[in-house]
């Protein structure tokens, strides 16, 4: 079959190839990928700066974003149910993947399809345990693609609430940094909930993006690259954008009892700074309170498909314009260098 691989740690290793046709275990269901989502985590993979192959094997499959149909019944599922799959999978010897939470490993020893010791889904089978299959409703068939990136924003704003409401909180204002495909479904989901949510990004005001988040009647600023003016400050704010700057001086934006999430992921090795009141005198004095999150439960994937449904039926046509580029497998390039919200990979429904 073919599949977009790499070669892990090897730069410009990303090839479409000839790959064995994977088969079944007990538990496991054969699923036939109709679109793979592109994001930055496999093209720093395709640049080689990190990725695990399976064991014993040289190359990697690609793609953890996944919308495809079972290939074959099984376990609760019928030939062509429209399915996502759950990305990481548990390490088997930690308190929170034997309680059914790998999105809160404590080792670290976890896998993850397209990423880490397991295939992705970049290609045309896979083969997911029933279990990781999470069911997608057939009217999101052109969105469902959204489910993975829209999961761990659900995950990001179920935290958020949760630290949040660990006192008495009325929240009504939030901001988010970053207008890719996370802060886009982060602004969203934090309008569903009926905050008013500002959203900042570097993209110039009036463009697509900015009309994408204004369509959801949330407000787009667009960013110098710095912290927005605003003494009113947030009661949530989500970075959605790789800046260890912007990750801690958002405390600065956060209004009593503020809740912050990190979601941006920045590796470069440098020094940040912040005002040291805003560390020791504002954090304590206003119950502030700031997390990383990565990943997501079971629960906020279904979460995600409640909230792609409710966004697509209240804002008609968003979600779809969200994704703005579909190609080809071998096409992958093009995918890769995108600069719009979403682009994927598209494969046949049938051989």
């Amino acid at each position: 079959m073919q599949a977009l691989v790499v070669t892990p740690g090897v730069h410009g290793s990303a090839t479409v190839a000839e790959m064995p046709v994977p088969r079944t275990g007990p538990g496991e269901l054969l699923v036939r990928p109709l679109e793979v989502g592109v994001c930055g985590t496999d093209r720093e993979i395709a640049e080689g700066l990190f990725g695990i192959a399976p064991p014993g094997e040289e190359k990697l499959i690609l793609g953890h974003e996944v919308l495809g149909r079972v290939e074959q019944g099984g376990q609760g599922f019928a030939a062509g149910d429209l399915v996502t799959a759950t990305v990481r999978r548990s390490c088997g010897h930690c308190h929170a993947c034997a309680e059914g939470a790998p999105d809160a490993c404590s080792t670290g020893d976890y896998s993850e399809h397209g990423i880490t010791r397991l295939h992705g889904f970049a290609a045309e089978l896979a083969v997911v345990p029933a279990e990781h299959l999470i069911a997608v409703p057939e009217a999101l068939r052109d969105v469902g693609v959204l489910a993975e990136p829209a999961s761990i924003c659900a995950r990001a704003v179920r935290h958020a609430l949760l630290v949040g409401s660990r006192q008495p909180w009325a929240p009504r204002r939030a901001l988010v940094f970053g207008a890719g495909a996370i802060g886009m479904l982060c602004t969203y989901l934090l309008r569903l909930e009926g905050l008013a949510v500002t959203a900042t990004a570097l993209e110039p005001a009036g463009g697509a993006k900015a009309q994408l988040v204004e369509a959801s009647g949330a407000t787009y600023l667009a960013s110098s690259g710095g912290l927005p003016d605003d003494p009113d400050g947030f009661d949530v704010v989500i970075v959605a954008a790789a800046s260890a700057d912007l990750s801690i001086n958002v405390l600065r934006l956060l209004r009593r009892g503020g809740v912050a999430v990190l979601l941006g992921v920045d590796a470069r090795d440098r020094d940040v700074t912040v005002p040291g009141p805003a560390i020791g005198l504002d954090m304590i004095l206003g119950n502030h309170a700031v997390l990383g999150s990565v990943n997501a439960n079971v629960v906020d994937w279904r979460a995600a498909m409640t909230a792609l449904e409710a966004a697509r039926a209240r804002w008609p046509g968003a979600l779809e314009a969200c994704v703005g580029l579909r190609v080809g497998l071998d096409e992958f390039a093009r995918a890769f260098a995108f600069g719009g919200v979403k682009a994927t990979l598209t494969l046949p429904e049938s051989r």
